[in-house]
């Protein structure tokens, strides 16, 4: 199975869910001083998303500076989006961005920290799609 991929800020909500699918995963850092990850191998990236009113500064600047080496780039396979369905037509929109912006699948979403529902149907959909997608990462 390829990796994952994901960015959490202070709250800690995608870094719990993350944690409950018991999968490895690298975290692209909340402070530009910090190293960013060099992942080796096809990844998902779990993206939550911060945008104002109109759907503007989705992206965290943090994940946009990760996208932005074509190396790290290059291994994106696919988005998971994260949010809060309070913010209407921008919940989880980093997800779908990206996914647009870099040609590759949106998978799904999940609210804030997720639910156990989420974490199970994310987990078994990520052995799916690595099965189906990258056999040879499977």
């Amino acid at each position: 199975m390829g990796g994952l991929v994901y960015f959490s800020s202070g709250s800690g909500n995608t870094a719990r869910f993350v944690a409950r699918l018991g999968l490895p995963a690298l975290r692209v850092p909340q402070r530009a001083t910090e190293t960013m990850p060099a992942p080796l191998t096809p990844f998902v990236l779990i993206c939550p998303t911060y945008a104002d009113g109109f759907g503007r500064g989705a992206v965290p600047k943090q994940v946009i500076g990760f996208l932005n080496d074509p190396s790290r780039r290059a291994l994106l396979r696919g988005v998971i989006g994260a949010g809060n369905r309070s913010f209407g037509a921008t919940f989880a929109l980093s997800g779908r961005v990206i996914a647009e912006k870099c040609a590759v699948p949106w998978l799904t979403s999940f609210e804030l920290a997720g639910t156990e529902a989420d974490t199970l149907r994310i987990r078994d959909g990520l052995h799916k799609f690595w099965r189906e997608t990258c056999p040879t990462v499977a």
